[in-house]
């Protein structure tokens, strides 16, 4: 088949799991012989000149990067995104020559990009004015897969949606939707995609539970990851002088935290739980401020700067391979959150050999199987004596780390493109 899949997260300047998802479905959709197609909708990247289109697709949108949007140009998005509403708008091929060195996140494994001038965000506008979706024309394609919930569709095609979670609905508080409009966005899509995809069986049962979507309209795929690729052919020996480097601490000598600081991910609990545990191996967070972080990213920059033996370490953002050499180095992951669709944090630790503490909520379980040390995430005694316990047993990380590995294979890219690949014969 020839699949279009939107990058309204791959073209992120940080990455997301969603990111990921994007590109790990890409990948398994090549690796049957599907035409994959990616679908950008860059504010630029509709001149004449093609090697301006390659250059504004690697750039990115200034209202990606957090930089202010005037009020003329989200009027012209608006009344782009208006048309498309009447008939579609159409897409503009952009052939990638090599001229233009791409970033790391745009390496998709793709046939073609395309881009539409600001169809994200200028859709994301008309659906909350008017309600209506906005169309988009891509040649030839026989299957859409959005991997967000997107007010999108290209006419023609079947328009398959992954709804990841409904943490909006589940957990209000801790994202910065507009929850109405979240809610009205779920429920069409619900109403007339024509088919739901999603990443656990948790998940599942929240969209047919919430949303009232039949059982025979929504799949679980689970998600993959590649991330133990990134360390091919990197011994211990390596990743040893590199954690000593970068954190002046030895290998498997401290806890690690990553993901983002915001609500949902219970990183106030998990540094109370830490400190209370008296563990004597370092905590190092790994991750940027998220949406209403600002009380955890206070209290964690308060815990660092008095923290005279350097036993909390946060590093910000990090790109996806030194990430991957600090998880292959920990002692253990730590990964308390409240609520997740996947938990994709927890199967890249499993998938390096890393053990896990997480919670028994949501699809985390699920995931980790018993491969993992499950916790209350409300409860910070509960965290502290996992944590002490994962500090003082050798015998016990060994175990989960071996546990780990198997349970990784579940999820493993070749174990999604067979579920992949069946999805799309009974779509085809």
């Amino acid at each position: 088949m020839k699949i279009s899949i939107d990058a309204f997260n791959i073209a992120l300047p940080h990455g997301t799991g969603v990111a990921t998802y994007g590109r790990n479905l890409a990948k398994a959709a090549r690796v049957q012989g599907n035409d994959v197609h990616v679908l950008f909708g860059a504010s630029q990247g509709n001149s004449r000149v093609s090697l301006l289109n390659e250059i504004a697709l690697a750039e990115g949108d200034p209202d990606m990067k957090g930089k202010r949007v005037s009020g003329l140009t989200k009027a012209a998005k608006f009344v782009r995104a208006l048309k498309g509403a009447v008939r579609p708008v159409q897409a503009t091929a952009v052939p990638v020559s090599g001229q233009v060195v791409m970033p790391q996140r745009l390496k998709v494994d793709a046939a073609q990009f395309w881009n539409a001038q600001d169809l994200y965000t200028g859709s994301d506008q008309l659906f909350r004015a008017t309600g209506a979706f906005t169309s988009v024309a891509v040649e030839g394609i026989d299957l859409a897969h959005w991997t967000y919930p997107l007010p999108v569709r290209i006419p023609g095609a079947r328009n398959v949606y992954t709804l990841h979670d409904l943490v909006p609905l589940r957990l209000p508080y801790t994202t910065a939707d507009k929850k109405r409009a979240y809610y009205r966005l779920c429920h069409r899509i619900a109403r007339e995609a024509d088919h739901i995809l999603t990443v656990s069986e948790a998940s599942r049962t929240d969209l047919i539970n919430i949303l009232g979507v039949s059982e025979d309209r929504v799949s679980n795929l689970y998600q993959a990851s590649d991330i133990a690729s990134t360390l091919s052919g990197v011994d211990e020996a390596y990743i040893t002088r590199y954690v000593e480097g970068l954190l002046n601490t030895g290998l498997r000598e401290y806890f690690l935290y990553f993901g983002a600081i915001e609500p949902k991910k219970n990183v106030a609990r998990l540094l109370e739980a830490y400190l209370a545990s008296s563990a004597k191996s370092r905590l190092v967070i790994v991750g940027g401020p998220g949406w209403g972080g600002e009380q955890d990213v206070k209290l964690l920059k308060s815990l660092v700067s008095l923290d005279a033996g350097k036993r909390i370490i946060w590093l910000g953002y990090l790109p996806r391979d030194m990430l991957a050499m600090l998880i292959a180095g920990a002692r253990a992951t730590i990964f308390p959150s409240l609520y997740e669709g996947f938990g994709l944090p927890v199967l890249e630790s499993m998938a390096l050999g890393t053990p896990v503490i997480t919670s028994t909520t949501s699809s985390l379980p699920e995931v980790a199987g018993d491969a993992a040390l499950l916790v209350d995430p409300y409860d910070v005694q509960a965290i502290a004596r996992a944590i002490l316990r994962m500090d003082e047993s050798e015998e016990l990380r060994a175990e989960l780390a071996q546990r780990g590995r198997v349970q990784a294979e579940i999820f493993s890219a070749a174990a999604y493109a067979k579920r992949l690949a069946d999805f799309y014969r009974r779509m085809a």
